[in-house]
């Protein structure tokens, strides 16, 4: 996601400076027609473009200081944007990189061992055949001819936070993170580069724990940072969007086709593009029952969503939501109110599989709580149907004097779990646009 967050503000800062002589910092490398193999899928929409974006957690060099040092690189995170033929959208997904997949034959490639035919984690392919690699398995999965990649690394994306000024986020409580290098009160505040760089790539010590959390937690930032480059304030300062052209462009690598030409005029033909056009999805998924912690895609949804993407469709005319509030856009605040140990954990994961962004579990005062209570105040009363539809059974309450959005589920002696996700259910692939406000209230 920190690769996202990069390509996309890079393609607005060019648009509003109208200097590309930046660019020249860019990095190529080759993918060849022999690395991606005979059997790729066909280009359905001629002038629809679609860009794999990769995070790389290297850490060599000015990296180095992020985690334990490991050679090689991984992918840190997998993303695929796609660009409408008339360019008057764009969707950005995210392939969860816990995904038990089956990974495609890949050929040894600069040193790079190649990748067998085999059922893996999604993220292994870099490993072991390099982008090329990944390029071929995320098509050979989705069966979306891919045209582009980008690759961002650590340092870059602190860079570009600081030249946009820092971005704002929400913290529903402290957090102080020894591995992420994160130290941070509770509420509203501005994050400079480094304090984002550790926000992105926390895991444990937010929310509920997990690879997913992260993610969705990553693309509300991404959102902010995008909102904040299109707004006025940075598009009419010159120097601000200069410092964030060579501050991004300096941690970027393509391949030889994305090409100076090719950026120029894919952002100029976005001049028309807003915020709210610009979509987050994460890949329909549910833990895996065979490989715990591991994680499967959800079909059909999975695959409808792939199909929406290699056809140049648009999700916004999906039919089968089930809610005016979607479940991307509301958070939930868990309390265990039984004795189940781990029952909190439990009910989180199986939310965030219906795509809830579960902020923190915790534990009630007072044990046993005996009912299934969702407590909401004034600002969070029409995010109340879309959680009690999912679940088999709740009591709701009101809290007057709450001053947030966020619903807190208190879970009672009396929790039954949730209704099974019906066939023609399609919330979890609409996700959410670049103008939804994690700090709104």
């Amino acid at each position: 996601m920190i690769a996202i967050g990069v390509t996309v503000v890079l393609l607005v800062a060019g648009i509003a400076v109208g200097v590309w002589v930046k660019l020249t910092n860019v990095k190529h490398v080759d993918v060849t027609a022999d690395d991606l193999g005979a059997t790729r899928p066909p280009k359905v929409a001629g002038t629809a473009m679609n860009i794999l974006v990769v995070g790389s957690d290297q850490r060599t060099g000015k990296n180095a200081k992020y985690g334990r040092h490991v050679t090689g690189e991984r992918t840190d995170t997998i993303m695929l944007v796609h660009v409408s033929s008339k360019r008057d959208n764009a969707m950005v997904i995210s392939f969860p990189r816990d995904s038990l997949v089956q990974l495609p034959a890949c050929r040894a490639t600069g040193g790079l061992p190649g990748q067998r035919p085999h059922l893996g984690m999604i993220n292994e392919s870099f490993n072991s055949g390099g982008i090329a690699c990944t390029w071929k398995t995320i098509e050979t999965l989705t069966r979306i001819h891919i045209d582009h990649f980008v690759k961002v690394d650590f340092t870059g994306f602190k860079s570009m936070v600081d030249a946009v000024g820092g971005v704002e986020v929400c913290l529903p409580q402290r957090v102080d993170d020894k591995k992420a290098l994160l130290h941070l009160p509770a509420g509203r505040q501005t994050l400079n580069g480094e304090q984002a760089l550790g926000y992105v790539r926390a895991r444990y010590s937010l929310g509920d724990g997990s690879d997913i959390g992260r993610i969705q937690r990553q693309q509300m930032f991404i959102a902010s940072l995008v909102k904040k480059v299109m707004s006025g304030e940075t598009l009419t300062d010159p120097a601000k969007l200069l410092a964030i052209l060579d501050a991004g462009t300096k941690a970027v690598t393509t391949d030889r086709g994305l090409s100076f030409g090719v950026m120029k005029d894919l952002a100029t033909s976005l001049q028309g593009l807003d915020a709210g056009k610009i979509r987050f999805i994460t890949t329909p998924w549910h833990y895996s029952l065979t490989q715990p912690g591991r994680v499967e895609w959800v079909q059909p949804q999975a695959g409808r969503l792939f199909q929406i993407v290699a056809k140049d469709q648009s999700v916004d005319g999906v039919k089968g939501g089930q809610a005016k509030v979607g479940r991307s856009k509301i958070q939930i605040e868990l309390r265990n109110g039984t004795w189940r140990s781990g029952l909190g954990t439990q009910v989180a994961a199986f939310l965030e599989q219906r795509g809830y962004h579960i902020t923190r579990i915790g534990d009630t005062a007072r044990k046993p709580q005996p009912k299934t209570m969702i407590l909401y105040g004034p600002n969070g009363e029409t995010r109340v149907p879309t959680l009690t539809a999912d679940l088999l059974a709740a009591t709701t309450r009101e809290v007057p004097a709450a001053q947030t959005n966020r619903l807190v589920l208190v879970i009672g002696d009396d929790w039954k779990g949730l209704k099974p996700l019906r066939a023609d259910d399609t919330e979890s692939i609409k996700g959410f646009d670049a103008t939804h406000d994690s700090c709104a209230t």
